[in-house]
């Protein structure tokens, strides 16, 4: 529909000989331009009428109601579900002077953790929430990380390097846009070093004074989890005297927290070998506590086990991966969810702590929560919320964008 559109006005323009070289435009159905004056950020294929002015994939292109009237500007890709990601509402010109002035932006908005020497990772462009739909950034020490996910992006990627090298001199860009959402984008993955030096396969950060070792290269997302910067430190003050159990802690990080503020004893559990290896270095590099227990493996088997030999714990950290990567998934996420935390509370001694989370954006606080209920029934258990934690302040939510929150979590006193 959306091609047929533009063959039928190049066909009337070379017509009537009115065809000029102006900004390509993506006009509306009838009915559908609330969510873009209400200033979200996507505009979706089926919301499209026509495309005029034959854009090539990743250019910009203004997008007008079906009455002809301005209301935003953006990149266009047809290969996406998502058509067009909006950049601005105002007709300013889409070029370097742009990209800079929303780095900046960007940038500014870190300003108190860049100033934070205790902590030396953190998120600097998330995405739609700051006005850059498509790029991620994140700073580890002198290092940048870059991800391109949208084509839009890649057109500028070589530009928005050079911008960033010049705003904040790292010593190195690296790239690690080698995810599955650039296929949704006709985009394949890619990952190298951009500017600068390349870092080596492992590096020191710090996060809130205790130190941990990140692979840049290899590791997941860009090498950690700095998302939870903040609720570590909130679930850590849970943890004085008790055992604690950290299920998929990757790195160890909760783990490490934990046993800085006084855990009698943390086992980690973790699928990956090569994650085990780093949090076993984590642990060391930080002299926390001499009780910890490493152990590989699937964490259901794993829970399973300590259920059917009657194990059990006075904390349970639960930090899944993303359970649910499109709407098609959700069912199955809910019941995995419920399994995992059904059996985190009956590992629980009395008045035990589960600290859970889900980071799947499709699963919402209140999907989530009623999981809880669910699972709490079914394992018998009196279960209350006395906090909800979400993404940290570098990930921060824009209003007009609800899909930028992901993150959610609860600590649950289980009795």
């Amino acid at each position: 529909m959306i091609w047929m559109g533009m063959r039928k006005h190049l066909a009337e323009s070379q017509q009537t000989g009115s065809y000029e070289m102006a900004m390509p435009v993506v006009q509306l159905k009838p009915g559908r331009e609330k969510p873009v004056q209400n200033r979200h950020p996507w505009v979706f294929s089926g919301a499209i009428a026509d495309v005029r002015g034959a854009p090539q994939p990743g250019n910009t292109v203004d997008i007008h109601s079906h009455q002809g009237e301005y209301l935003a500007r953006g990149y266009y890709n047809p290969r996406s579900q998502i058509v067009v990601r909006i950049l601005s509402w105002e007709e300013e010109e889409i070029d370097a002077a742009f990209w800079r002035q929303r780095l900046t932006r960007a940038i500014a908005r870190r300003e108190s953790l860049s100033q934070d020497e205790a902590t030396t990772a953190y998120r600097l462009v998330y995405a739609e929430s700051d006005g850059l739909p498509g790029l991620i950034v994140d700073r580890y020490g002198d290092w940048l990380i870059l991800q391109s996910l949208t084509l839009g992006i890649e057109k500028w990627k070589s530009t928005l390097a050079t911008l960033l090298g010049e705003l904040l001199e790292p010593r190195g860009i690296l790239e690690r846009s080698d995810v599955e959402v650039r296929a949704h984008e006709g985009l394949p993955p890619t990952s190298g070093t951009l500017e600068g030096e390349s870092p080596g396969e492992e590096m020191l950060i710090l996060e809130n004074g205790l130190r941990f070792q990140v692979d840049l290269r290899e590791g997941q997302k860009t090498g950690f989890y700095l998302d939870q910067r903040e609720n570590r430190k909130k679930v850590a003050a849970y943890c004085s005297g008790r055992q604690v159990l950290d299920v998929f802690s990757y790195t160890g990080a909760f783990g490490v927290y934990a046993l800085a503020r006084g855990a009698k004893q943390v086992t980690y559990v973790e699928t990956s070998a090569e994650a085990l290896r780093l949090a076993q270095k984590n642990h060391a590099l930080n002299q926390v506590g001499e009780e910890q227990e490493f152990l590989e493996g699937d964490a259901f088997h794993v829970l399973r086990q300590f259920r059917d030999t009657g194990r059990q714990f006075d904390l349970i950290i639960l930090d899944p991966p993303k359970f649910a990567v499109s709407r098609g998934h959700v069912p199955a996420a809910t019941r995995g969810y419920k399994d995992l935390n059904l059996l985190g509370m009956k590992l629980l001694r009395p008045a035990g702590i589960l600290c859970t989370f889900s980071c799947s954006g499709l699963v919402s606080e209140d999907l989530f929560q009623k999981v809880l209920f669910g699972a709490s029934v079914d394992a018998e258990r009196e279960v209350r919320i006395i906090e909800r934690l979400g993404q940290g302040s570098d990930h921060p939510t824009l209003l007009t964008f609800p899909e930028s929150t992901y993150l959610k979590g609860f600590v649950c006193r289980v009795e």
